[in-house]
């Protein structure tokens, strides 16, 4: 059985499972609430899950990017559990999670308020959809470029093309704006995040389809189907000096920095 978490945006996840295969979750609703939340986030899918810590096999984190703190939160917890249970830790880009998750969702993200499902920072055990799309085959088969959020017109994204075992990297994780995506050469894509529905009305005239929310959103259901999947993935070599993804320092380190240089 392994144990998946992911931060990186302010709906956390949490869930345990055997193989692709999810046995219990919990998300994190909230903003800014994943530091306290998480903790008993696990403990809860596990008591779902009838089981306890010393039957995980495996931990799996979504490694960034997205928000510093919330990737920071999930980082901390994971290398601490990996390292006092002495089990292995595998680090998925939570974008290839946001990338996946189109494959897996199930009840992973909650509809909205109206699904009897506030904020605050609640755990949900079952959140309500609504209404999603169905997608074609054909839609399936094409690039998924997945942008998270990065404020203003800044993005953190990649795109990502399923192989049906797995996923092929086609653009690797990176920190940017809106405009440079869309002036990539890029072959048929469609768009998902949460980055991507902020920039919506430009996604959609530089003649892109966008996936509604929650499409592209990391889950850890994305992150234990990134980890089934082919070929097998190595988990981290050195927990300890494992670090996440986090592409863009912090404010409060660019601060720093900004201080460090005006006083040289």
């Amino acid at each position: 059985m392994y144990l998946a978490l992911d931060t990186s945006t302010p709906l956390g996840s949490v869930c345990v499972g055997v193989g692709s295969r999810v046995v219990a979750r919990r998300v994190i609703d909230g903003q800014g609430s994943h530091s306290s939340d998480l903790i008993p986030a696990i403990g809860g899918v596990l008591q779902e899950a009838g089981a306890d810590l010393s039957e995980l096999a495996g931990l799996v984190v979504g490694a960034g990017p997205g928000s510093f703190t919330g990737v920071r939160v999930a980082a901390a917890t994971a290398k601490g559990l990996a390292h006092a249970l002495d089990i292995p830790l595998w680090a998925v880009s939570s974008l290839e999670a946001g990338a996946a998750a189109v494959d897996v969702y199930e009840v992973e993200l909650p509809a909205g308020d109206g699904g009897g499902h506030g904020g605050g920072g609640r755990q949900v055990s079952h959140p309500s959809w609504g209404q999603r799309p169905v997608l074609s085959e054909e839609e399936r088969a094409w690039p998924r470029y997945v942008l998270f959020d990065a404020r203003g017109d800044r993005v953190y994204g990649a795109c990502y093309r399923s192989t049906g075992s797995g996923f092929e990297v086609l653009i690797p994780p990176h920190s940017t704006t809106i405009g440079a995506v869309l002036s990539e050469n890029l072959p048929i894509s469609v768009f998902a995040g949460d980055g991507a529905q902020r920039h919506e009305d430009e996604i959609r005239g530089a003649g892109f389809e966008l996936l509604p929310a929650p499409y592209g959103m990391p889950t850890a259901a994305g992150l234990l189907g990134a980890v089934a999947g082919s070929p097998p993935r190595e988990p981290v070599e050195d927990v300890a000096r494992w670090e996440p993804e986090y592409l863009r320092s912090s404010s409060a380190q660019r601060i720093t920095s900004s201080h460090a240089g005006s006083d040289a």
